[in-house]
């Protein structure tokens, strides 16, 4: 339990680092570095113990600031809904809210969700047209407070910065029970940033 607490701890202060630093591509390659040590070295890193000797870092798109945006917030019905999990069973969130915005000329929208357990946290995952391709097949996260992944926001704007989606724990490793993307949050563009696929191999 105290490594995870620790994990939780990393995490947050890596975010802040981001959210600090002086530019959104800066904070991205101290996203991608802070990511990479955790990963290799901490005993709550997703990879299974095997796969973290040698481990070389993870695969990502290049950086790309089009793909950072300060999304508009408008209110949605509030439902409750089950998001279905890699394993186990459906995850309970409540949809409270839509995020509206731009990317490459298209306009787009994301369902924010609420997570009902574990005192409450934004969670805001997504697939797209790369998804069982270039990237994992059941689809990325942009922002999970619960665990600290908050970009925060730029004037009355979330920021959404594409470059920052990471693969849930269950890319890495089956053994882990990660929400999926529901149906709303599908893309039908390809969203060619952000993290890639994890090869084992």
């Amino acid at each position: 339990m105290l490594s995870l607490l620790d994990w939780k701890r990393r995490v947050l202060d890596l975010y802040r680092a981001v959210r600090e630093a002086s530019t959104p591509e800066a904070g991205w390659r101290l996203w991608r570095a802070g990511r990479d040590e955790l990963f290799r070295a901490h005993a709550q890193s997703p990879l299974p113990a095997d796969a973290r000797v040698g481990f070389g870092g993870l695969s990502y798109f290049v950086y790309d600031p089009g793909m950072r945006v300060a999304a508009s917030v408008e209110p949605a019905p509030h439902a409750q809904v089950a998001i279905g999990a890699s394993i186990g069973s459906p995850v309970a969130f409540e949809r409270f809210a839509r995020t509206r915005f731009m990317l490459d000329g298209d306009e787009l929208t994301l369902d924010l969700f609420w997570l009902d357990a574990y005192g409450g946290g934004l969670f805001v995952p997504f697939a797209d047209a790369t998804s069982g391709t270039e990237t994992y097949g059941a689809g990325r996260y942009l922002l999970d407070t619960v665990k600290g992944a908050d970009l925060g926001w730029d004037g009355d704007g979330l920021v959404l910065d594409f470059n920052f989606a990471y693969n849930p724990s269950c890319a890495y490793d089956p053994r882990w029970a990660c929400p999926l993307a529901p149906p709303a949050n599908r893309l039908a563009l390809p969203v060619r940033t952000g993290e890639l696929a994890y090869d084992s191999g």
